[in-house]
């Protein structure tokens, strides 16, 4: 039974404490390293904006290629055990960069081969944390655990492409990737150290088929009333974020006619929702109930999107940061009820299969939708491009309004 210290809940639990902190630090390494990668291949390489876009692509392609036969590995091991590898691998593979630099060895395809890389360890690494993490949180902490966790990883994806930016600037943007690492390295450090008996509770599968296994997983996500709608509204959801995502700067130097150092601030501002999000959603969630909790978030928050196409200049981007505000805040609050809901209800056996199969469809909507921003923001007036994306945001609360979630207060437990 964990005891929590009033005012600090779970941080003062150790095992779920060097978890937090070793995945805060790797979150923030991998922020710094979103600006870095492309600066590196922009200022040392000279890269094309389409290598820049090959780049962003080779981390999520991972997903779409290896995310179904990742699931069915992790619930074939310990995912301790594979969360530190992942960590191992990715520590090399981003060493390798600034070893290449030095000898003179640095090209495109090397900084690709790294990113994919990077990319599939992650795809574990990201598996493997959500089956490793009820087994050191009792189910009803699950909800402040992935609040918590996914407080920290918002406000790394505030903080670190700011850090970035000044690290390349003082230090070269070779820096940044060697911050990366030394970040997957605490991480994996921090893992090494947990004590924890996963097998406890678990059915650790061995000689059976893979392809098998995997087809389990994704029949469990395909005939579930409550994990088929929750993976549609996933997908289109990140499908309608990115396509923003890919727009919003270009709309705010362009349209509205930013300077490129109020962007950072402006972007940093609306990003910021996404850490009340995760960390107020617990406390909202005790009052609706999970069930309601969701519907009210998500039918409440996405309309908000709608304002960031307003936005003019000086007090105008009041529009843009209110809307993306709100927004982001109504997301990572989703991703924590969401995540809570799938590591209490599905069966242990079975929970890496069930994570990677609606990853693999959300996380795969991704470079869709960026390519989707990309070409409303051809064919489109950059404005109502924002439009026709911040609208998209809307139609994927439709994928939450079926009769096995209207009618509930509290998502169920267990299958």
């Amino acid at each position: 039974m964990i005891r929590l210290v009033r005012g600090v809940g779970l941080l003062a639990e150790r095992n779920f404490r060097l978890l937090w902190f070793g995945e805060t630090i790797s979150q923030l390494g991998t922020a710094v390293t979103t600006v870095a990668m492309p600066l590196l291949a922009v200022l040392a390489l000279d890269a094309s904006t389409f290598v820049v876009g090959l780049l962003n692509a080779a981390v999520w392609l991972p997903w779409v290629l290896v995310g179904l036969p990742a699931g069915a590995v992790v619930d074939r091991l310990p995912s301790r055990l594979v969360m530190i590898l992942a960590d191992a691998i990715s520590v090399l593979l981003l060493l390798s960069v600034p070893v290449a630099a030095h000898f003179g060895l640095l090209t495109v395809p090397l900084l690709l081969a790294v990113a994919f890389g990077v990319g599939v360890a992650a795809v574990f690494l990201l598996t493997a944390y959500q089956v490793l993490l009820p087994s050191l949180v009792e189910a009803e902490h699950l909800p402040e655990a992935n609040s918590k966790l996914l407080g920290s990883e918002a406000a790394a994806r505030i903080v670190g492409p700011g850090l970035g930016g000044v690290l390349t600037q003082l230090v070269g943007a070779v820096t940044g990737l060697v911050v990366n690492a030394a970040g997957f390295l605490v991480s994996l450090v921090c893992l090494s150290t947990i004590r924890v008996r996963e097998e406890a509770g678990r059915r650790v599968e061995r000689g059976g088929s893979l392809l098998r296994d995997v087809a389990v997983g994704v029949r469990h996500v395909v005939v579930d009333p409550y994990l088929r709608p929750l993976t549609l509204y996933a997908a289109v959801s990140n499908l309608a974020a990115a396509a923003l995502q890919a727009l919003q700067v270009v709309f705010l130097v362009r349209a509205v006619g930013v300077g490129s150092a109020e962007v950072g601030l402006v972007l940093a501002l609306a990003g910021s929702g996404a850490v009340l999000g995760a960390l107020a959603v617990r406390r909202f969630t005790a009052r609706t109930g999970t069930a309601r909790g969701l519907l009210l978030i998500a039918l409440c928050t996405a309309p908000f999107a709608l304002l960031m196409p307003l936005s003019t200049g000086g007090v105008g981007l009041l529009w843009f940061v209110v809307g993306g505000f709100v927004l982001d805040a109504g997301i990572a609050a989703v991703n924590v009820i969401i995540g809570s809901f799938r590591q209490r209800y599905c069966p242990r056996e079975v929970l890496g299969r069930v994570t990677a199969s609606m990853r693999t469809v959300s996380n795969g909507a991704l470079p869709l939708g960026a390519l989707l921003g990309g070409a409303l923001g051809t064919f489109l007036d950059l404005r109502a491009a924002m439009w026709v994306a911040a609208a998209s945001q809307l139609v994927c609360v439709v994928f939450l309004l079926t009769r096995h979630l209207r009618r509930l207060r509290d998502l169920p437990v267990a299958a």
